[in-house]
């Protein structure tokens, strides 16, 4: 029987102090090492719910060790562990099942009173765990176009989460990994722009031919690109799809966007959804004014070359934006390959979550 949903974080850092910590004091207390819960899992991204309870969730943390302490402790601590946990903790098994090879590895609560846990405390050193779940190397610089090559939703979910214990230094890789270098982020701004720029015109350009499926996919698209650029310009990394709409509730601007952007996905004909898409656009012009990062822009919508639908003309804030981006490379990438994140341009979860296409990922901003 598995104990009333508790949110994960609060579950594993009580797992951590009142289980995990006390176990390594009494029997490695020479060891230094952090100690958090970062990376996959929706309580990572304090998103969890109780249907969250059904795979992969539980008691758990990830301890990180020197590089000089992780070969000869590694296994001893995965062992000491196993035999001195408590087969439960807050009603919940402490022990999990083995990964299942058929089902991407999925994890589930193995309830059981006697013998050694299969618990998920993890262990890495801070270099390998940054290595294999983001592709960096944590004491060299990042260059831009290996940020561009990184998930959003993998960022998000390494400066999410809590750091339990830090002696190694944990939170200050984190820290460097915040929020995007100003000229990146300038430049994916203006690629989110230059996207609605691309697509506000052909909502219109479907619906007037009677394609009320084909505006509403486009219009949905639009919907989509809105909030993610509204979660950049919150400075927000955007969650994968599942928790987009969720993430985007958070945000300042959710109050006034979200009444628009519903109405837009539930408009019958391209005429509704222009009604209601085009004030949400303006209130995200004023936010880029907000923002000050370029020259203040005039909030109007105009016909599309005298045709009857109306834009905001998203290249021309595209342009705006990349003429304030100090470095010449970005600043040309803004002009002539204004791709943006690995996220905007591709919709593939391989694309975005497997770390071995970065190198490749990153010639495209070379």
């Amino acid at each position: 029987m598995k104990g009333a949903f508790v949110p994960g974080l609060e579950l594993a850092e009580g797992f951590f102090r009142d289980a995990v910590n006390p176990i390594l004091e009494k029997h490695f207390p020479q060891i230094q090492y952090s100690a958090a819960l970062i990376g996959t899992g929706s309580e990572v991204l304090g998103f969890d719910s109780e249907m969250s309870m059904d795979h992969h969730w539980g008691p758990r943390c990830q301890l990180f060790l020197t590089d000089a302490d992780y070969e000869p402790y590694r296994d001893q601590i995965w062992q000491t562990l196993s035999l001195h946990l408590p087969s439960n903790y807050l009603g919940f098994p402490t022990s999990f099942t083995e990964p299942n090879p058929t089902d991407k590895g999925t994890q589930l609560l193995d309830p059981q009173n006697i013998g050694p846990v299969n618990h998920r405390v993890e262990i890495h050193t801070l270099g390998g765990f940054f290595s294999d779940y983001l592709g960096i190397h944590i004491n060299q610089e990042i260059a831009a176009s290996t940020w561009l090559a990184l998930s959003s939703q993998k960022l998000r979910s390494t400066v999410s989460g809590r750091v339990f214990h830090d002696e190694l230094g944990l939170q200050l890789v984190r820290k460097r990994l915040e929020w995007y270098p100003k000229d990146v982020w300038l430049y994916i701004l203006a690629s989110c722009w230059n996207r609605i720029g691309q697509e506000e015109h052909l909502m219109g350009r479907a619906g007037i031919v009677d394609d009320e499926i084909g505006s509403s996919i486009i219009g949905s698209r639009l919907v989509r690109d809105i909030m993610r650029l509204a979660l950049y310009m919150e400075r927000s990394y955007p969650p994968y799809q599942k928790w987009l709409g969720t993430a985007f509730r958070e945000l300042r601007s959710s109050a006034a966007l979200t009444p628009l952007l519903l109405d837009t996905i539930h408009s019958a004909t391209w005429r509704q959804r222009e009604t209601c898409l085009l004030p949400a656009m303006e209130l995200l012009i004023k936010q880029h004014n907000d923002l000050g990062i370029t020259e203040e822009l005039p909030v109007e919508t105009s016909a599309f070359w005298g045709r009857p639908f109306k834009v905001v003309w998203g290249g021309r804030i595209a342009k705006a934006i990349a003429k304030h981006i100090e470095d010449s490379h970005l600043e040309k990438l803004a002009k002539v390959n204004p791709l943006g994140s690995v996220d905007l341009f591709s919709d593939s979860t391989e694309m975005v979550v497997n770390v071995s296409l970065i190198p490749r990922l990153e010639k495209l901003f070379d």
